[in-house]
């Protein structure tokens, strides 16, 4: 992964860490251990979701940039209806207090989706690729002849 790739990707993953760890304590005082351990396994889900997602989109801008806007916009529908169906799997579960983890899953994911946004605002992708000073000295030499 380039090093513009994971700096997006860290700068979307820390607040949403952030947003998981304050969430977890605001569960482990509301609805106790189970409480935290449902806000802990949310953002898990999200940075694990997201995360991936990233990867994927920054892989398809690079292999296939003519689909990269169709990609983009089926990527985050596909996220958002397998957070739903985690959501309905663990509707019922014991394991963890599922208000807990499903708040915490929608604040993750808002929190990913805005610092992601930022990330991108604030990165200084070059949109066109500029030429080669090697390829420039062999067109004028080319032409000149």
């Amino acid at each position: 992964m380039p090093s513009q790739d994971v700096r997006i990707l860290a700068q979307a993953a820390v607040p949403t860490a952030a947003v998981g760890a304050v969430a977890a304590l605001v569960s482990g005082l509301t609805a106790g251990g189970k409480g935290a351990v449902g806000a802990i396994v949310a953002t898990v889900v999200v940075v694990l979701f997201m995360g991936i997602g990233l990867y994927v989109l920054q892989r398809t801008a690079k292999s296939l940039p003519h689909l990269f806007q169709a990609m983009g916009l089926m990527l985050y529908a596909a996220q958002i209806l397998l957070l739903f169906v985690f959501l309905a799997v663990f509707k019922n579960t014991t394991l963890f207090h599922p208000k807990a983890f499903a708040f915490t899953l929608v604040a993750g994911t808002l929190a990913w989706i805005a610092a992601q946004t930022r990330a991108h605002m604030k990165s200084k992708i070059l949109y066109v690729e500029p030429e080669s000073t090697t390829d420039t000295k062999s067109e004028k030499s080319g032409h000149s002849s």
